[in-house]
């Protein structure tokens, strides 16, 4: 189990806010949450504590609900304390016994993608040593006293470094637990307790806000890459005549059921990949997989209601969704009207809805299953 401490107790001092600075805004949502953001784009499921400050508990609670989602229940606040080192220790300390690989992250880093936490975890896993991103230092670095310039650094030994920072859970209480003294980061203490530290590729997406300056960069990244985003969604199950039939959210009484871990609602399971996608969060497999029992015979209105949420959390507003349906039966007729206004109030946005057969061709042609089709369009509304 992968266990993710997220640090949001830092001041901000040199942000010139007035508040801490995970709760400042960035393009209309706090820092904090578009760093959970990127926490929950990770394929890996994983429970998150956030380690915020005392006087900020309940706001974090609340923007960790929101940005989870359906995950909510994966995900924790505790009170951080005056220095990073003891935060982390106590974002530690809410983790459960299960968990057997921490990554530590700082919120400031709010723009760090998913993808970043899965390249750190794979490399824990594979190395059981400790594991940081960075990337090369391009500019040329002097060492100086004073105003005197005394040398040139060979540049090709730095690195900056970043977070995630990744640990075997073991190793990494067993330091914290001997630390004597504060360092700057979690990968200086792991070593320092005579573990090994290695390096991966970081990205630069995941720099670290810490002046206004900072906050402008990550904004004008905000504004160019998320304005508009479309995905795409399919689904296939079989039929299953010992089952009801559940598409698009409705009851169709007299018709053949659909086979699955849910209800089998192709339609609904395929709006939400779509949604998923076009928000960069993953698919319905990765949220809800099947091996999850609180998802067993769960219908498609709970997924639907659940991955709008995920993208809304994300900071995407649903402009529309288009599906087509590929199958022999049933007959969408005379429920279409129905059947789309149903699914555009469980959405929040217009929902279209159209059918099709494959002319006696393949599986769906044999009458064996259907297949479903989904499009969506959504919007930044930071």
């Amino acid at each position: 189990m992968i266990g993710i401490v997220v640090v949001a107790a830092g001041s901000g001092t040199r942000l010139g806010a007035s508040q801490p600075k995970a709760f400042v805004e960035l393009g209309g949502v706090t820092i904090l949450e578009r760093a959970l953001g990127g926490v929950f784009q990770s394929v890996e499921s994983a429970q998150v504590v956030v380690v915020a400050p005392r006087s900020h508990l309940e706001a974090a609670r609340a923007i960790a609900r929101r940005a989870a989602g359906a995950a909510s229940g994966a995900i924790s606040v505790v009170a951080g304390a005056e220095h990073r080192q003891a935060s982390v220790a106590a974002g530690l300390a809410a983790l459960g016994d299960d968990v057997d690989i921490v990554l530590v992250h700082d919120a400031a880093r709010a723009m760090t993608p998913g993808d970043a936490f899965d390249t750190v975890t794979r490399a824990v896993r594979s190395s059981g040593n400790g594991i940081i991103p960075c990337l090369p230092v391009s500019d040329t670095i002097k060492r100086v006293d004073g105003s005197t310039v005394l040398d040139t650094v060979d540049r090709s030994e730095l690195v900056h470094v970043q977070t995630p920072q990744g640990f075997p859970r073991a190793a990494l209480d067993a330091a914290y637990a001997a630390a004597t003294h504060e360092h700057t980061d979690d990968a200086a203490l792991f070593s320092e307790a005579g573990h090994r530290v290695e390096t991966v590729e970081g990205d630069a997406r995941a720099f670290k806000i810490t002046t206004p300056w900072d906050l402008q960069r990550a904004e004008r990244m905000l504004g160019v890459t998320t304005a508009m985003r479309t995905g795409v969604g399919m689904d296939v199950h079989a039929y299953d005549p010992s089952q009801p039939l559940w598409l698009g959210g409705l009851y169709w009484p007299d018709e053949v059921g659909l086979a699955g871990h849910s209800d089998g609602d192709a339609l609904c399971h395929a709006i939400c990949d779509a949604l998923l996608s076009a928000a960069g969060l993953g698919d319905i497999g990765g949220r809800f997989g099947t091996d999850d029992p609180r998802f067993a015979g769960a219908h498609g209105d709970v997924f639907l209601t659940e991955t709008v949420a995920l993208v809304e959390g994300a900071g995407y507003v649903v402009g529309n969704v288009s599906v087509q349906l590929v199958a022999k039966h049933p007959r969408l007729g005379a429920r279409r009207t129905e059947l789309e206004q149903h699914l555009t109030e469980l959405v929040g946005a217009p929902v279209s809805v159209a059918a099709t057969t494959t002319d006696g061709l393949g599986f769906t042609g044999r009458s064996e299953g259907v297949a479903v089709i989904a499009t969506a369009l959504v919007r930044s509304d930071r």
